[in-house]
This record gives C-alpha cells, sequence and structure tokens, in this order.
C-alpha cells in the first residue's frame, strides 16, 4: 500500500465475476466451461488442418484459442477457488493481451474478407496477388495494431492512482471498469480511448463492408447458378463470423457509456470472449465442404478411427 494525499492507493483489484454460489449459477459455470473445451478443441482442430487454402483460418483459430484462454481459465479459477483478487501487474496483462487479442481479429477478418473479394472476382491472379508474402503481411499487420492498441490502453491505464474500492464489478480487467475506481480525473483519457476504439472497429469494418459490396457486385454479373453457390460457400461462413464478432464488439465499444449498464456489458463481453471463440470453428467446419473433407481426412489417419474391410 502507498499514500497519495489523504488517500490509500491499492496494490490489487478483486474480480467480482459472473457467478454466485447458487445452484442456477453453478449450473451456468459449467455450461461455462464445456463451452470452453468445446472451444479449446474445435479451434484447436483447425490449427492442425495447416494448409495454404487454411492460412487465416489457421490464425483466426489461434487467435480465438489465446482469447478465451485469457478469460476463461482465470474466471474458473475464481468461482472455485474463491477471492477473486488479481494483481496490479496480472490485471495490466490481462488488458494487454485481450486487447491485442481483439485488435488482431477486427484486422484479420478485414484481411479475411478482401482475400474472398481476390479469389471470387479474379481466380486466375490469386496466387499472385495473395502471395505467401502477403498473406505474411496481413497477419503481421494485424498483431502490430492490435499489440499497439493493447500497450499503449495497458500502460496509460495503470499509470493513474487507484484508490478506494479494490473491487471490479467484471469478470475480467477490461478498461471502462478498472478506470471507474481511479482517483484521478479520467474523462479525457476515455474519450480518447472512445474514439480509438471506434477507429479500431471502423477501419476494419469498412475494409470487410467494401469488400463483400464488391463480391456482390460481381456475382450480380455471374450467369451460372454454379458460381452462385460457389461465392455464397466461399463466404457465407466467414459473414456469420464477421456479424457475431463485429455485432457484439460495437454494442460494447461504440455505444456511449451513459447506456451501458453492467448486466448488459457483461453479458456482451461474455459473448464474444466465450461464445464467439467457441462458434467459429463449428461454422467453418459445418459450412465449409473443404473444411468438413479436411477434417474427416484428418480423423480417417487417427488409430483410433478403426480398420474396416
Amino acid at each position: 500500500m502507498a499514500w497519495v494525499g489523504n488517500h490509500t492507493l491499492i496494490s490489487h483489484f478483486v474480480l467480482i465475476g459472473l457467478f454466485t454460489h447458487t445452484s442456477l449459477h453453478l449450473f451456468l459455470f459449467s455450461i461455462i466451461m464445456v463451452m470452453f473445451l468445446v472451444a479449446l478443441s474445435g479451434n484447436g482442430l483447425m490449427i492442425v488442418l495447416i494448409n495454404p487454402m487454411y492460412f487465416f483460418l489457421t490464425w483466426l483459430s489461434l487467435m480465438d484459442l489465446m482469447l478465451i484462454s485469457t478469460i476463461v481459465p482465470w474466471m474458473g479459477a475464481d468461482f472455485l477457488l474463491g477471492g477473486g483478487s488479481i494483481s496490479f501487474i496480472g490485471c495490466g496483462f490481462q488488458i494487454l493481451f485481450f486487447l491485442t487479442l481483439m485488435g488482431d481479429e477486427c484486422f484479420l477478418l478485414a484481411f479475411m474478407a478482401y482475400h474472398h473479394y481476390v479469389a471470387i472476382s479474379n481466380p486466375l491472379r490469386y496466387s499472385v496477388v495473395m502471395s505467401r508474402c502477403v498473406c505474411w503481411l496481413m497477419v503481421g499487420v494485424s498483431w502490430i495494431f492490435g499489440l499497439v492498441d493493447g500497450l499503449i490502453q495497458a500502460v496509460f491505464t495503470l499509470r493513474f492512482p487507484y484508490c478506494g474500492s479494490q473491487e471490479i464489478d467484471y469478470f475480467f480487467c477490461e478498461v471502462p471498469t478498472v478506470l471507474k475506481l481511479a482517483c484521478a480525473d479520467t474523462s479525457l483519457y476515455e474519450t480518447m480511448i472512445y474514439v480509438c476504439c471506434v477507429l479500431m472497429l471502423l477501419l476494419p469494418f469498412s475494409v470487410t463492408s467494401a469488400s463483400y459490396l464488391w463480391i456482390l457486385v460481381v456475382v450480380l454479373h455471374m450467369r451460372s447458378a454454379e458460381g452462385w453457390q460457389n461465392a455464397f460457400a466461399t463466404c457465407s461462413s466467414h459473414m456469420t463470423v464477421v456479424s457475431l464478432f463485429y455485432g457484439a464488439t460495437m454494442i460494447t465499444y461504440m455505444q456511449p457509456q451513459t447506456y451501458h449498464s453492467s448486466k448488459q456489458d457483461k453479458v456482451v463481453s461474455a459473448f464474444y470472449t466465450m461464445i464467439t471463440p467457441m462458434f467459429n470453428p463449428l461454422i467453418y467446419s459445418l459450412r465449409n465442404k473443404e473444411v468438413v473433407g479436411a477434417l474427416r481426412k484428418l480423423l480417417g489417419r487417427c488409430p483410433c478411427s478403426g480398420v474396416h474391410g
């Protein structure tokens, strides 16, 4: 503990979490643990499908795997062991990892939309435009944007003095909820965070929207039903994932704080930190014939699959 004026600075925070120890909340906690295991296994399988065709999908699965692993294990330990205590530094690292992965995924989804546009509009030059070097550059740019955003917000958030209550009414360290405990004026910083989050969402969302608008133009000029079906098969899974991810994050980060409530924020945050990472591999595996085929080949090589004939 340290003193600033008449205030005692706090050395750690206490996460209130999502649940209390009631029968209903124990049941909901069990569901979340099952979802966590499904997300781990599903995204892990997608990562195993290391193939140039699944390059971006592999990275998306890795980001989802890291995102859910940043939040759920800590939340589960707090619920089972009690306490919910997290150190000042631990809270900073959680902010850093969370925002880095969220920023990564925002930009990666945008690059995936552009990748689909190239595949549909100019398939003959696809291998030239989307070369291995370009794909790696896109992934690198996604990580750089996410890491810079995460570092800036984590460092500046922890520079404020925190005193009084140690309790964060949330299940992980998120910047707006942490700033509520600061014993200093954070209004200017919160405005800057809001502008930053809007830009971090609108820039990749604009790229995604423009890519799908051009895809729509290309598809409308197609005369064959097979071309329409192939375009739909290529884009439908990604569009579903984009809708789930951007929809939830925009509700959280683009809606002014005056319209927020603690319960709403917890539900929406649980959606994009737990539910979306679980659904993503399921959506891609169920809607994409190539992914299903690759999974069958992978499972077919497994010794436990048995030998017939």
